[in-house]
């Protein structure tokens, strides 16, 4: 019953997309009738975007003012944070190129399907043109169209940073911030409630259009995710294990691995996870002071997995589309928007829905695509957080051993010991 709990809202979502898809299989074209329903959806989750991300991270910078962090610690812990993602990125968009999930599908009649004024190709822009467009605009009023998403987060993280350095004075401000993105979550979690009727029919009238032929893309998306999410977690995972301790660190990493990772596939969500990750990294031989400052920044930022899953919408779309994903320019992009929708989105509660519409607010996508990618998330979602939460007890390893040094490395052996 636990189980069920834990998984009610992916399997009703999941269940309604397959139904919808199924729908769609069987009535073909016809089932355009239901896409207004469809249409709703995606104009809500549009309409509370700019607010929901503009509170959510203006108020998470902001109340920073009162958290005490050490700051070798938060150094070392923003360096593996983001090395480890970038090369979780790289690692994945390899793996996209070689399986590409939307091989065999007949693009031509998504693009007519979907066809949008504002849909180019990156490359159609130079890249310091590209570079000033993407991450500023020219007015502030810009900044409240869902199009210039993350020129509104630069503003947003910047606001926040000032709110902190104010301190006092400005702690009302930073309060009302907190009461607006608290605000927001609950008007998401109501829109959320329609979220199975919107995507499954919207999905009935995207399968009646196009043919079954888009699950076979779900299918290969799926099977790449799982084979990429062996690789991360029995190959990078040691090999992480390995660079904070050596043979000894991949000992202890993988005799108290178990429980977290266990733990991650039955709640399905990293906050969930931190207290079984609290006491196993202690186990790992991390000292208190970076357990209890890693794990839980770790899981609202550290997410691997979600980088995985945002390499994989990118290359669906850029495959539905026709979009060239060998050029340099392009891999750049796909590794740099998919380490942010992953790594930089995640912090934010809803952020797998937000870092979508990233997507296609960079690349200029058409809004239609956003249940495409959405269906992506949703059959991803028990690995993902496998590496996104167990990565974390990992990487406390070694943001161990960058900050304490290799002076520390037998007492950290010796007190494992005498847990154990």
């Amino acid at each position: 019953m636990k189980l069920l709990k834990v998984y009610k809202s992916s399997i009703i979502l999941l269940a309604a997309v397959i139904i919808g898809g199924f729908v769609g299989a069987v009535v073909g074209p016809k089932a355009a009738v239901v896409e207004p329903l469809g249409d709703l959806f995606l104009n809500l989750m549009f309409m509370i975007i700019v607010p929901l991300v503009f509170f959510s991270i203006t108020s998470a910078i902001g109340n920073m003012v009162s958290m005490k962090r050490l700051g070798k610690i938060m150094f070392a812990t923003f360096v593996v944070f983001t090395s480890t993602a970038l090369l979780t990125a790289v690692i994945s968009l390899v793996g996209a190129l070689i399986m590409n999930p939307t091989k065999g599908i007949d693009i031509s009649a998504i693009q007519s399907l979907m066809v949008s004024d504002s849909t180019q190709s990156p490359e159609q822009v130079s890249f310091l043109k590209q570079l000033v467009n993407t991450f500023t605009v020219s007015d502030f009023v810009s900044l409240f169209s869902r199009k210039n998403m993350l020129q509104l987060i630069v503003f947003s993280v910047g606001f926040g940073v000032a709110i902190a350095m104010v301190k006092e004075k400005a702690q009302p401000l930073a309060k009302l911030l907190d009461a607006g993105a608290s605000v927001m979550m609950k008007l998401v979690d109501i829109i959320m409630y329609y979220a199975p009727i919107g995507l499954g029919c919207y999905f009935a009238s995207v399968v009646g259009q196009l043919g079954p032929q888009i699950l076979q893309g779900y299918l290969k998306s799926f099977v790449l995710y799982l084979i990429l999410t062996v690789i991360c977690y029995f190959g990078l995972f040691t090999l992480y294990a390995f660079i904070a301790r050596g043979s000894d660190g991949v000992k202890s990493f993988w005799r108290n691995a178990a429980t977290p990772s266990i733990t991650a596939l039955a709640t399905c969500s990293s906050a969930a996870c931190i207290p079984v990750n609290l006491e196993y990294v202690k186990r790992m031989g991390v000292p208190k002071d970076i357990a209890e400052t890693v794990v839980p920044l770790g899981a609202n930022t550290h997410k691997d997995g979600s980088v995985i899953g945002g390499v994989l919408k990118i290359v669906f779309l850029f495959g539905l589309f026709g979009y060239n994903m060998t050029s340099i320019g392009s891999i750049i992009s796909i590794i740099f928007t998919a380490f942010l929708v992953g790594a930089v989105m995640g912090a934010i509660p809803g952020g797998g829905m937000i870092g979508e519409m990233l997507i296609i607010s960079i690349y200029g996508f058409p809004v239609e695509v956003l249940p495409i990618i959405a269906v992506i998330s949703t059959i991803i979602d028990a690995p993902a957080t496998l590496l996104n939460s167990t990565g974390n007890t990992v990487c406390s390893m070694m943001i161990t051993r960058f900050v304490e040094g290799r002076s520390k490395e037998a007492k950290l052996l010796q007190d494992e010991r005498i847990i154990a």
